[in-house]
């Protein structure tokens, strides 16, 4: 059906309005974000008529690998994939083109820090993630894989998606306070991504689920082992599995496939004495290998991360983690978890 608009001034006229417009729509790349082993990632410019302009994120996937029919078809499926998945938690997709014979893809672009940038700025000065800012950040990514884990196709059948990277990486956290979920590169998802499971590993070695670890198929359990490994690290300030002790580092893969296998899983609030018990069950649970045993659903575990940050009716909002990653970069961040901390006891003396 036309629209009336198209009806108003009449159908050709209607096609050359619209072929102008989108002949008006360019990009600008500004400066490189990332760079991996197959593709790059842009800050860039959208430039329209009458001045306008949004920065978006450019993902190109590197033109030797754009020739790999298993790689095109990959980023092909991922922009497919990821376009469709409209959530506050999931960084958005806008449009996969092509230049020459180089494909790229036109993301949202967030402004703030991915998650290994906020670890290493706690590292840096010597503190310890406040641990219900901990939390709330892993509630976040539970949010955004659990509308991805129950995403359907037109039909209504169930896409089956695992993102299977989820990793300190790729995780944003925007200076207005949103966590976002990003690269569903190496996602499994019905008919739409290339996908070798039982004869590869996919995945980050030290992000890995034991399922993935041993080559198995994987479900949307996996994913929730790795918010498991990704909460422990924002309460230790490190990777638990990726300690190799005495181990030379030409055998860091062995070590860590075997770490994830088989390392016992430690007491929490042995090592960090702040840690609630009910927390360390928490990352106990998350961290079953038996994936019959761990949390079952991204809801299940969202729940129980819920309650245990707002059981006493004060916790983290995206604006107050807004407020402690501005003052965690700014000048006197080494002090940030401090200044939380009083402020959390502050609010509390005010309900009693």
């Amino acid at each position: 059906m036309k629209t009336s608009f198209a009806r108003s001034i009449g159908d050709e006229t209607f096609n050359k309005s619209m072929k102008h417009i989108f002949n008006e729509v360019h990009y600008e790349l500004t400066r490189k974000i990332a760079e991996g082993g197959m593709g790059l990632v842009y800050e860039a410019t959208q430039r329209g008529i009458g001045g306008f302009r949004k920065v978006v994120a450019i993902k190109l996937i590197r033109e030797e690998y754009s020739a790999i029919e298993e790689f095109r078809n990959n980023f092909i499926g991922e922009a497919k994939l990821v376009a469709d998945l409209i959530h506050t938690n999931i960084v958005q997709t806008y449009h996969l083109g092509k230049i020459g014979e180089q494909y790229f893809m036109t993301m949202e672009f967030v402004t703030g820090w991915n998650l290994e940038e906020f670890l290493e700025r706690h590292v840096e000065t010597g503190q310890y993630i406040p641990a219900d800012l901990a939390v709330f950040i892993v509630s976040r990514i539970c949010r955004g894989l659990g509308y991805a884990h129950l995403k359907t196709d037109e039909k209504g059948r169930p896409l089956g998606i695992v993102h299977r990277d989820v990793n300190p990486k790729n995780i944003m956290i925007a200076k207005e306070g949103d966590v976002k979920l990003t690269d569903f590169g190496i996602a499994k998802a019905l008919d739409l991504m290339y996908n070798q499971e039982g004869e590869v590993i996919a995945g980050k070695d030290e992000y890995l689920s034991p399922e993935q670890a041993r080559c198995e198929v994987t479900d949307h359990r996996a994913d929730l082992f790795c918010c498991g490994i990704i909460m422990s690290e924002l309460m230790l300030n490190r990777n638990i599995f990726e300690d190799l002790g005495d181990a030379p580092i030409e055998m860091y893969h062995e070590k860590t496939i075997d770490n994830i296998l088989n390392l016992p899983i430690p007491n929490f609030s042995e090592i960090r004495s702040d840690i609630d018990p009910r927390l360390n069950d928490i990352l106990h649970t998350a961290l079953k290998r038996p994936r019959e045993q761990r949390y079952q659903t991204s809801e299940e575990m969202l729940v129980e991360l819920e309650k245990f940050i707002y059981g006493d009716g004060y916790g983290p909002t995206n604006e107050k983690l807004a407020k402690y990653a501005n003052d965690l970069f700014g000048e006197d961040g080494q002090n940030a978890a401090l200044r939380w901390h009083e402020e959390k006891l502050r609010q509390k003396k005010q309900k009693t």
